[in-house]
Parts: structure tokens; sequence; C-alpha cells
């Protein structure tokens, strides 16, 4: 018979309750601050469901009516340093840790609200209803509440979708050397996401001061949590990966508190990451002002069981049995949380009818119309609504970084030929020889991590295998042991902790993804997070991350490990886009895009790896522009365009040929940085266009780039805009079909007789 010996698990995992001692022994302005956060809270979430039932919210109301114990639990105790962000019903955490902000001392509950916390109430209303006073100018609307100064640092519409961003918070708190911690909140929906616990597990491998606090409301949407996993009590997660966790009735604010100043011990003192499950109930749907019970998922019984332990009913009913308030003196604060919510709502809505004056409501359309006023009905204020021209603003940057930036003229022109770019004080021209384009890559990055404490680099195997698998990274782990990070296998968890790094403002992550293909792993951290996070929260929040990736194809390592990101992040606004073709080129746009305060794509090619061109000899600060193509020959019969790797290909078509060409380098391949200067005036020129890409048809870059061209200079063209692409499917392992599946040189060939057949030349 084998011999079975029970395993316990590292770490401790509690159950945490309140006694009527430590009730009695509770700081009184405590008490009092948690019951004033909760009715500022019920009565702000009162107000939203209100107005929704009116349809003046436009989109969800996720109300957090029933969870303020959970939020002012856990926040009253906090720093302004320390963060905190959240999930679509994040209502009550935004608001409490706002009023901690303002109010770091507490707040009495039978005080008048002040003209902070008033202004606080209306801003976020006004951004509820999608208003441009609102904190994220109306861009956010319910679900995306962000004021960084408070340190909210956002709630986020996917599920589980901030987590990794806030472990990124929590890693710039702790290389700060401050003792902030970053609070997490998400529900029990999130819990079996696979970017939560891959968070879970970077996070407690880290040691990073992030608490992961899983509001239990029991439902996902209308899924109970028994139909959803085995394990219903949540906070058993932790001890797969060695986290303390803590089980406490979220219905308790003082049990919530007592939890939370244990998690903020270990967390404060270095030891890593903690989890607290708060068992809570929301009192209405999923969204709007109904009960759940309505949807027929839920019973009236157990609605009204859980309605009986409202913690604002066990906090009113815990002070008044002390002492500490009357009912009176609790009948009085609802009263007037009643009226600041009315004076909020009266500063961004107006009674119409047809004999009432005042603004008129925009209808769908976004214009005002007599047609839809009906009498007594109340509409927003027409002038509070964001302007349409503001519909694209802080999508990406406005680039004032980049003054002052010391640019280099091209190799070519080091003679100073004209039109080269060049600093201030002219001193453009850099010393260059023949170097591998792999060896500059590395040169670059050692320099700015020596010269830029902000660098961090992270990534699969990064700080091994002398410089990562391609020797991109090499010595770096030896000299920057802190700021050379090898990361777990765990796409989602370390771009998007590389995104909470960059909204710090501390820092500036350059991650690497071994495969662009691996982005369709963390496409929500890079896509729906990263970049969107400067636009939907208002336009302002720079985001300084370098994403570092390389094209595979020909290398044999099949459909899942050869794509071309170009076409995807494309069409994916947020993002800036780079693809250096020559050692030179390289430095200079791996300087300019760790200058740029935007997320930026750089793609590299491994044919070009170990090719030799020309590169700095020992330079490596120059910069080249933003938005600045590069005409690699001069021709008259049409025009090339093309990237990476391809540029070589196409040159050497083109001296097969003998076609006289122009032959564009892109080097930004994004819409906001695409050159249009120099493609128009050759396009003006030869009235012919070829594009020209090595990846699949289907995530072609070409694409939308060959509608553009045809957009802008339709007048000018002879013939429709023609391409050269890889196949249709993805490269295969087998040579021959990885062969067939990429553009090389005779591919280009076959697109330039193409292009002189239609001129109808021989």
């Amino acid at each position: 018979m084998p011999e079975l010996c029970r395993l316990t698990p590292q770490s401790p995992w509690w159950e945490l309750t309140t006694t009527d001692q430590d009730w009695d022994e509770a700081d009184p302005q405590l008490l009092g601050t948690l019951l004033a956060h909760c009715a500022l809270i019920r009565g702000f979430e009162e107000t939203v469901l209100d107005l929704a039932a009116q349809g003046l919210v436009h989109g969800p109301a996720h109300s957090s009516i029933g969870q303020e114990g959970g939020a002012a639990g856990s926040i009253v105790g906090l720093k302004a340093s320390d963060g905190v962000n959240g999930s679509h019903r994040g209502h009550h955490q935004f608001l409490s840790k706002a009023l901690a902000y303002l109010h770091p001392r507490g707040i009495d509950p039978k005080a008048k609200i002040d003209a902070a916390v008033q202004g606080l109430l209306q801003k976020a209303l006004a951004e509820i209803l999608g208003l441009s006073q609102g904190y994220c100018r109306g861009r956010g609307g319910s679900m995306h509440l962000r004021w960084a100064e408070a340190g909210a640092l956002g709630t986020n519409a996917i599920v589980g979708g901030g987590v990794p961003m806030a472990a990124g918070q929590a890693w710039a708190y702790r290389h700060a050397g401050t003792d902030d911690v970053m609070i997490t909140y998400f529900g029990d929906g999130a819990v079996n996401i696979g970017s939560v616990l891959e968070t879970m597990n970077l996070a407690a491998a880290w040691k990073l001061p992030l608490c992961f606090f899983i509001e239990n409301n029991r439902y996902a949407v209308s899924t109970a949590i028994e139909d959803s996993t085995a394990e219903t009590r949540l906070s058993s997660r932790g001890s797969a990966f060695n986290i303390p966790s803590w089980k406490v009735d979220g219905m308790d604010p003082l049990a919530v508190h007592v939890a939370m100043q244990q998690a903020l011990a270990h967390m404060r003192s270095g030891q890593g990451p903690t989890i607290i499950e708060a068992d809570v109930y929301r009192f209405f749907h999923q969204n709007g002002p109904y009960a759940g019970s309505a949807f027929g998922y839920r019973t009236k019984e157990e609605e009204a069981a859980w309605r009986q332990r409202d913690p604002l009913l066990l906090l009113a009913r815990r002070m008044t049995a002390r002492g500490l308030l009357t009912e009176s003196d609790v009948q009085a604060l609802h009263d007037r949380v009643k009226a600041a919510m009315d004076d909020a709502v009266q500063a961004l809505t107006v009674i119409e009818g047809p004999a009432a004056g005042g603004d008129e409501a925009p209808n769908a359309s976004g214009t005002s119309s007599t047609a839809a006023r009906h009498a007594g009905k109340r509409q927003i204020r027409a002038a509070l609504w964001p302007s349409p021209d503001f519909r694209d603003v802080g999508i990406l940057g406005d680039l004032s970084e980049m003054q002052g930036a010391r640019y280099a003229a091209e190799p070519d022109m080091a003679e100073g030929a004209s039109g080269s770019p060049g600093s201030a004080d002219g001193s453009n021209h850099v010393a260059v020889s023949d170097r591998k384009f792999i060896d500059v890559v590395a040169d670059v990055m050692a320099r700015r991590m020596q010269q830029d404490a902000s660098v961090i680099v992270m990534g699969e195997d990064v700080h091994r295998l002398k410089g990562g698998t391609n020797g991109a990274t090499r010595g770096l782990s030896q000299l920057y042991p802190d700021r050379c990070l090898g990361t777990p296998i765990s796409e989602n968890a370390f771009v998007g902790l590389a995104g909470g790094m960059a909204l710090d403002g501390r820092y500036k992550p350059v991650v690497e993804f071994m495969y662009p293909d691996f982005m369709w792993v963390a496409a929500d951290q890079v896509f729906n997070q990263i970049g969107k996070v400067r636009h939907m929260f208002g336009g302002d929040s720079d985001v300084p991350l370098v994403l570092r990736t390389k094209v595979a194809m020909g290398t044999g390592y099949g459909s899942q490990h050869s794509m071309d990101p170009a076409g995807i992040f494309a069409t994916s606004p947020g993002w800036r886009i780079v693809a250096p073709s020559t050692p030179f080129d390289y430095v200079g746009l791996m300087n300019t895009a760790l200058r740029c305060k935007d997320p930026v794509l750089v793609i590299e090619h491994v044919d070009l790896y170990n090719a030799t061109a020309l590169g700095p000899i020992d330079d490596y600060d120059y910069c080249l522009p933003v938005g600045r193509a590069c005409v690699r020959r001069r021709g008259t019969e049409l025009t090339v365009i093309t990237y990476l790797s391809m540029v070589h290909h196409a040159a050497e078509a083109l001296d097969q040929t003998g076609i006289s060409a122009d032959l564009i380098d892109l080097r930004w391949l994004d819409r906001a940085s695409l050159d249009w200067d120099t493609v128009g005036e050759s396009i003006r020129k030869t009235n012919n266009v070829l594009i020209v890409e090595q990846g699949a048809r289907g995530t072609s870059y070409g694409g939308w780039l060959s509608d553009e061209i045809q957009r802008r200079f339709f007048d000018w063209l002879d013939q429709p805009v023609q391409r050269v692409t890889g196949g249709e499917a993805a490269p295969s392992i087998s040579k021959v079909l990885e062969r067939a599946a990429a553009a090389r040189t005779e591919e280009v060939i076959e697109g330039l007789r193409c292009v002189m057949q239609q001129k109808g030349a021989a």
C-alpha cells in the first residue's frame, strides 16, 4: 500500500468575524467615517438608478447598493498615496477612495456636506451621465472612473481586466522605495479569469504589495457561484499561490476594516500580496433599477434576508447603541445626502416642458429637438455635453515630449545633403560602419538603461540565455538585475503589469513578446487596456510603454509563431508602430519610441538580426523623427511602399528587373504617424503604387493602406493600388509550404511585372 501524507498550504487562510467587544472598542471616529462613506455612496447610487429609470443614463448603471461596506471598510484606512482600481461595478470604491483623499482624517456623520464633497458627487455623477465636466470628460460613463490624484486609478468594463494593471502599479510603488499598496477589486465572476490567476502568481513570485479584493456577491449577472466553481470559498485561491488570505462578512464594514488592517501590515512590510474575500450582496440586478428576482434568478425571500443585513443599518444600530448617534442624527445624515444629490442633479439637468424655459436636450443625433420635449420631463442641460470635436482627442499624445530631441541625418546624408533632419545645434552627424543588426538592438537598450533609470525590460527569458532567445537583451540582467525582469509564461499578466507601470508615470517598461502571435493571448491587455486607456479616461494619461516583438517567417516555427502583427495593430487605435529595416534606423527609432509617451510597438524581423548594414559606431543617443519615412531609392515609373525586411527584397527585385521606382521604407506604420507627405509626393510623380509586405493576406497591413491611398490620391492614380502579400494561410512547418506562404523577392518581381503590364509597359 502506498503511504499518503496530507499536504497543507504554506500560506495562512483565515475567516475573520467581529465580536461585540470589537464594536464596543472601535474608534468612534472610524465608525462615523464608515457610516458617512456608506451613506454618501448609497445616496449617490440611488440617484444614479433614479436617473437611469428616467432614461438619462446612456448605457449601463451597475449600482453597488448593498456592497458599500466592503468598499468603505477596506478604504478608510488607506493613505492618499495608496491606489485602488476596480471593475465595472466600481462607483462605491471610486467614491470611498475620493472621500478618503478629500478627508483623510475621517468624516463626521453629523457635519454638513462641504463644498469638496459636493463637487465630488457632482463631478462623478456628470461622468456617469457622459458630460464634459466628468472625471473622464464624459468618455468613461458608469464603468470607467479615474481620478489619479486621489489614488482612484480606474474602474474597468472587462471582467478582471484591471487586475494586471494593478500589479504594475504595485511594482512601481515597491521599486520606488515606498510602502504604498495597491488594492484591486473584482467580483466572483472574475476569480476564474486567466489574467486574474496569472497576476496572482506573478504578484506572489515578485512579492508585490497588491491586495486582491474579491467582492463575492454570489452572482455573475444571473449565474450563481455554485454553477461556476466547485470551491465557492473564493479566497481559497490564495493557497495555490502562497498568498495569505482572509474571508470576511462584507456586510460588516468593521470586519472588512480589521481584515484590511492585517493585510496592510503584511503588504507594507514587504511580504507580498494578500487576498480578501468579502461576502456581499447587490440589492439590485446586474444593471439598472430592478431587483434580481424580477428576472427569476433570485427569490424575493433571499433578497429580503440580505437586506436585513444592510451595512448602513448595522452601522447605525451599533453607533446608536453606544450613544454615538441618535436615530434623528442618522436620518439627518440621509437627508443631507439626499439634498446634496438633488443639488448635483439640478446642476446637471433641467425640467423641460412646453411652458418651461431653459436649455433644450439633444436627441439621438446629438442635436436639440423641440419635438422631443415633454412636459415635466427631466433632461440633460445641453451645454454640458462634450463637443463632438472632442471625439478623437487623446487617442494618442501630442508628441510635445519630442521637443529638444537630437535628430540624426541618414548615413547617406552625412555630407549635409538638404532635407536631412538635425538638432537645433546642428550636431546631426553620426559616425557609421557596417554593424550586425542584433548587436545594435542590444547596444541601444544597454545605453538607455545606463542613462535612464526609469527604463525597465521584461519578458520571457530576457534575463537568461545570454540575452533572451536572440541576444537582444545581452548583458542587461547582469548590469541591472532589478530592472531586467524575467517573467513567467503569462503574457496577459506581464504586459498588463507593464501597462500599470507605465500609467504610474515614473517608469518606461520595454516588454518583449517572444513572438507576435502571443499578442492574441494578451489581446485584452494590449488592445482593450493599454491601447484604449489614455482616450477612455479623458485623454490626459501618458502611457510610455514599448512592446518589442519579431516576425519569424522562415524559421520553421509554423502557424502560431510567424505572423506579422502590423495589420492588426494598425487597425487598433492607441498604438504607434515602428518597423526598422537597418541598424542605423533601429537605434534612432528605438530612442524615439522610448522618449514617446504613447505605447509603441517595435516590430523586428529574424531575417535582419544577423544581417549587416550601416549602423552607429559609438553613438546610441540620437533619435529619428516620428512620422518620417525614408526614400531608399528614387525612380519615375512607380512607387513601391514597404517596411521591415521587405525593403531589402523590394530593392533586390528592382535591381533584377531594372525598373525605375521610388522605394519608400515607411518606418512608422500607424495611421497617426504615417508619412503622407512623402507618400503623396511620390504618387503624384509616378501615378502607380505597389504595396509590398510579407505576411498573410488575411491580416494584411496593406489592406487598409491601399484603401487610404485610393481615398487620398485617387485623381493621381493610373491604376488601382497593387499589392504583394503572403498567402491566405499562415506559414506551416514544412519548408516548402512555409516558403509558399510568405512573400520574398520573387513575389515582388511578379508584383512589379503586374504593375508594368497594367501601365502597358513590357
